[in-house]
């Protein structure tokens, strides 16, 4: 039976091979090596690894010296020496050999080591081979397996440059930078967004690669992009003349580029089309497969930071829109004085927030300048910002004092169904007088910039936040007076002008104060540029910004007249006329009686409205003539005189008039109507 099964195979006579023939056939040798007699013999195939004849070696292992070099052999030397000493039964080594024409090849040896009954090696008995085919081919593995790293790490590197792109142009400039074209290995790249029958290029790279009149072209024409789009398969062009066959309206145009490859890829996003994506090179050869491969993915990771970075424009511009919307349409002009508004989203987070500004004109030339803060950065913060500045502006406009504005307003936020607060700061300007009557609830305080540039911050009592106040019983604010001189800006913003990654809020002060003094002198270019500082640092914080300076020109003149009502158990109001006399007796040119007119002035206010039933109206102005004069008038709608009469036995009721008598040059009562006019006037000189 195996007779039979032997002659139908019809096996070589000489099968199985003799072990010879497999080492001679696999260029592989064998030596043995008598360590007593220091001998080794080598068989032919050996010999002929190391390109030596029969008659050229004697068995010794000094003959090898000329095929070996030096800094090889004592490297085999030393790695024999320390297989021997340290019991070991097998060695094994790569070093090269030098063939007779010179040449170095490489070789690997295996030896194993017999030792007698006590250990001592006897023998090495082992092969010797060309290895220098098996060289090649490892390190060309390792080419092959670092190309597969490189290009894996391909898409992970740009992957992870992706995420970080929120728009379109963040995407494009990944791709387009020099950067992101060496890692593609590409020399240039074209990128075109579907936008209904067109495609819109809008990426090209680098500069010479734009074809002129392929901003926007049509699905259907004959060009790559709308081919891949049309078929949502990726296109390989092999080379230029493939190029040039399969689109010859655009090849002429490219081809000064030196492309000879090309791969054109669909960006699909949600099994649907969004665009496409063309890489161009220059010296190269086809695709292999792993290539297309890459590539496929790659246009798949684009495709998806395409379409997150397309919703995130379309929700940023809805939610801009609708901040916008919440802000005032236009800023009224202010006689007296320069505004200047802004407001900046945030460039993190969700671009939308709570912050806002107003100027609502006021009665008697004044304005109100608002700025505030609603906590939150979604389109519920913006909403409730709305309501809030509608309602603040309402307020204001019925000619509530600042406190009460404030008190109120944060009344309606809290009985809103929202679980919101907000800042805000409220000044009440006189652009005239220059008084300026401010109200803060939680905000940061303001700043005021010198006619010199030089900046001081604004500290002012404030209350609690709006919404909160109204929640914990706390509605009092406390209403600070300031006087803004000609030429003098004041600076309200929210706290995202200050917010600084990293650093705490004074350090962000500082770096405001010196913006503000080292800024323009223009009050649009100054808001320009505290805006441009923010988009620089990028922040999670939306900023409004407004500037009001007064205006020198508008300041009280001589032969001016000025006025103003104040009414009953209304200090505030008392307060503010006292600062309008005391700016315009200075403006005036009257600087020495200052203290006289104010003083007499507020006994005849305070008599009014001690001793009447409703509030005075006080006006002052500069009376010309024979000798520049300053009259007071307060008005009141009592028909009772009153009468210079002795101090009672408080020692206060009664002083009054007697002390008007005193400050000032004259004084007098006139009937008027309904009421009376009590006046004072005082000589001031003529002006220098």
């Amino acid at each position: 039976m195996d007779d039979r099964v032997a002659g139908a195979l019809s096996l070589p006579d000489d099968w199985p091979a003799h072990p010879d023939l497999s080492l001679a056939l696999n260029r592989m040798g064998s030596f043995d090596w008598d360590l007593d007699s220091g001998l080794m013999h080598m068989d032919e195939p050996a010999l002929d690894v190391f390109d030596l004849g029969v008659d050229e070696y004697d068995d010794r292992p000094e003959s090898l010296a000329d095929r070996i070099p030096a800094e090889e052999g004592t490297r085999l030397d030393a790695l024999v020496s320390q297989a021997l000493k340290s019991g070991r039964d097998t060695y094994g080594a790569y070093f090269r050999r030098k063939r007779r024409d010179g040449s170095l090849r490489w070789t690997h040896t295996q030896g194993f080591i017999r030792r007698d009954a006590e250990g001592r090696p006897r023998r090495i008995i082992g092969i010797v081979r060309d290895a220098t085919q098996e060289l090649a081919d490892s390190v060309t593995r390792r080419t092959i397996d670092e190309e597969r790293r490189r290009r894996t790490s391909l898409v992970q590197s740009t992957t992870a440059a992706l995420a970080h792109a929120r728009t379109v142009k963040d995407v494009t400039d990944v791709l387009k930078n020099s950067q992101g074209l060496a890692h593609l290995g590409a020399t240039s790249l074209v990128m075109g967004l579907l936008e209904g029958t067109r495609i819109h290029l809008v990426a090209d790279g680098p500069e010479g690669a734009y074809v002129a009149g392929t901003r926007y072209t049509r699905v259907d024409e004959a060009y790559p992009m709308g081919e891949v789009i049309r078929t949502l398969k990726p296109r390989f062009i092999e080379s230029a003349e493939d190029f040039a066959t399969s689109y010859p309206i655009l090849w002429p145009h490219i081809s000064h580029l030196g492309i000879t490859a090309a791969a054109y890829l669909p960006l699909i996003a949600q099994a649907r089309p969004i665009g496409a994506l063309g890489l161009l090179y220059g010296g190269k050869a086809g695709f292999s497969g792993d290539e297309r491969n890459l590539l496929v993915a790659l246009g798949s990771s684009i495709a998806q930071s395409l379409q997150r970075a397309m919703l995130y424009e379309q929700e940023h511009d809805l939610a801009e829109g609708l901040q916008q919307a919440m802000l005032p349409r236009r800023i009224p002009e202010v006689a007296g004085a320069q505004v200047a508004v802004r407001y900046r989203s945030a460039r993190l987070g969700q671009d939308i927030g709570g912050d806002w500004y107003d100027i609502i004109p006021l009665p008697g030339g004044r304005v109100g300048a608002v700025i505030g803060d609603v906590q939150g950065h979604d389109t519920h913060a913006a909403a409730v910002m709305g309501q809030l500045r509608i309602v603040l502006r309402a307020y204001a406009a019925e000619g509530h004092r600042p406190s009460t504005v404030m008190a109120r307003a944060s009344v309606f936020l809290h009985e809103l169904d929202t679980d919101r607060f907000a800042t805000c700061s409220y000044a009440e300007v006189d652009p005239v007088t220059g008084v300026v009557q401010l109200v803060r609830a939680g905000h940061v305080d303001p700043l005021v910039r010198n006619v010199d540039g030089s900046c001081r911050k604004l500290p002012s009592e404030g209350g609690l936040p709006l919404g909160l106040s109204a929640e914990f019983g706390q509605l009092d604010y406390p209403v600070s007076t300031i006087d803004l001189d000609p030429g003098q800006t004041m600076i309200l913003y929210t706290d995202g002008l200050v917010e600084l990654p990293g650093a705490d809020f004074d350090e962000g002060m500082r770096l405001l104060e010196t913006l503000v003094r080292e800024g323009p002198q223009d009050l649009q270019r100054l808001a320009d540029r505290l805006c441009e500082v923010v988009d620089e640092r990028g922040g999670q914080d939306d900023v409004a910004v407004l500037l009001l300076r007064r205006d020198a020109a508008h300041a009280p003149h001589p032969g001016g007249r000025l006025q103003q009502h104040v009414s009953q158990n209304d200090p505030e109001a008392l307060t503010s006329c006292r600062h309008m006399i005391r700016t315009a007796v200075r403006a005036w040119g009257a600087r020495e009686r200052a203290d006289e007119v104010e003083l007499a002035a507020d006994e005849l206010i305070t008599n009014a409205l001690m001793h009447t039933d409703g509030g005075a109206i006080v006006t002052i102005r500069v009376l010309t003539g024979p000798g520049r004069r300053l009259r007071v008038d307060v008005e009141d709608r009592s028909s009772a005189l009153p009468r210079r009469r002795d101090a009672g036995e408080s020692g206060v009721s009664g002083r009054g008039l007697m002390l008007v008598d005193l400050l000032a040059d004259d004084w007098g009562v006139e009937a008027r109507g309904s009421g009376k006019c009590v006046w004072c006037e005082f000589g001031i000189g003529e002006r220098d």
